[in-house]
């Protein structure tokens, strides 16, 4: 059984968007490539789903301005730029991808007292999405990844993905994905590929 987990292809991360990454619609093509190809058995994308006021951002700590370090239920926390709430067009997905083929949609970040990278849990890991039982439930045995944003919901998506689904083979695609820095990009490549993540890119995955 295989699985693709597209992550976070929203308006909000894309350029014009909230918090734009640099080329972040770029990966929608790629995205639409590989859900065309019928190589998976189940599409499945995560959708950041803020509530507004959340505490991760920095509109919410008088004093602070998006991309300073802040501090949220007592554990140190990037201060983000409104975005991706709930009902808004930043929080939709790209207008080009193609999310009639995408069976399962994952919302996260909904708990104002704590950020959501992952699409498996909240950052305190407290909390889980259920993502993790879905797949478990749907008998998925491989998983590809990618989407936005590399160095953050995408690396900590795939590590959870290593740890909360063991025998499972997780790939990240790296042309299906774009990240905020350089150098958080290679830092995440680094990580995945330490805690036995695949690196491949599209062609490769289709290809095979």
């Amino acid at each position: 059984m295989k699985a693709l987990l597209l992550i976070d292809i929203q308006n909000g991360f894309c350029p014009g968007g909230n918090l734009p990454v640099a080329e972040g619609d770029q990966v929608v093509p790629v995205a639409n490539s590989l859900i065309d190809s019928g190589r998976y058995d189940l599409i499945v994308a995560s959708q950041d789903w803020h509530p507004a006021g959340h505490g991760s951002f920095a509109s919410a700590h008088p004093g602070k301005a998006p991309f300073d370090m802040g501090e949220l239920s007592g554990k140190p926390q990037m201060m983000w730029p409104d975005h991706c709430v709930q009902g808004s067009s930043d929080a939709e997905f790209h207008p080009d991808l193609k999310t009639s083929a995408i069976d399962h949609v994952q919302q996260k970040g909904q708990n104002p007292a704590v950020d959501s990278y992952s699409a498996f849990r909240d950052n305190d890991q407290a909390a889980l999405t259920g993502l993790a039982d879905y797949l478990r439930q749907k008998g998925v045995t491989e998983l590809d990844i990618g989407g936005l944003a590399t160095d953050y919901c995408v690396k900590f998506s795939a590590l959870d993905a290593v740890e909360m689904l063991p025998g499972v083979k997780v790939r990240f695609i790296a042309d299906a994905s774009r990240g905020i820095t350089a150098e958080g990009v290679a830092d995440a490549i680094a990580d995945m590929r330490s805690s036995g993540v695949e690196i491949t890119d599209s062609k490769a995955v289709l290809a095979g």
